[in-house]
């Protein structure tokens, strides 16, 4: 079996909030449960058929703010593939989403960063080849810097 990545749970102070950013990267994502848990918070699922993000409701403010790429364990960003990266990021430039992207050439993808409402850093990577020799060259890479 090849593993994959099925789903993600993440905790997030306004659902609706974060709903509204991943629709508005990823139009093909729906929603595909918006319901209760046995203490009556609301959590849903969005995405598509193959895999999908599920949004809980945080109940603590955290004693910091998570800042991605400042050193400390943690998710720095969550990488997504789309079809067209910059049509992503002109979505998310209108709707008001901060654009975190650093400077990356590549010619065989093309890669747009994101802030969700959370702070959270997103990437959306378009593949320009089919050839995974070239998606996976990363001869002149230097880790992503804030």
């Amino acid at each position: 079996m090849n593993p994959r990545l099925e789903h993600a749970n993440l905790a997030v102070r306004d659902i609706d909030a974060t709903l509204r950013f991943l629709i508005t990267a990823l139009p093909d994502f729906r929603l595909r449960f918006d319901g209760m848990d046995d203490q009556g918070r609301r959590w849903v699922h969005v995405g598509t058929d193959d895999a999908y993000l599920a949004l809980y409701p945080a109940t603590e403010t955290p004693a910091e703010r998570w800042a991605p790429y400042a050193g400390k364990p943690g998710v720095n960003h969550l990488g997504l593939v789309v079809d067209d990266a910059d049509a992503a990021r002109e979505r998310l430039a209108a709707a008001g989403y901060r654009d975190t992207t650093v400077d990356n050439h590549h010619p065989a993808r093309r890669r747009v960063y994101f802030l969700d409402p959370d702070g959270n850093d997103w990437e959306f990577v378009q593949y320009l080849s089919d050839d995974t020799a070239k998606r996976h060259d990363y001869g002149d890479a230097r880790p992503r810097t804030a």
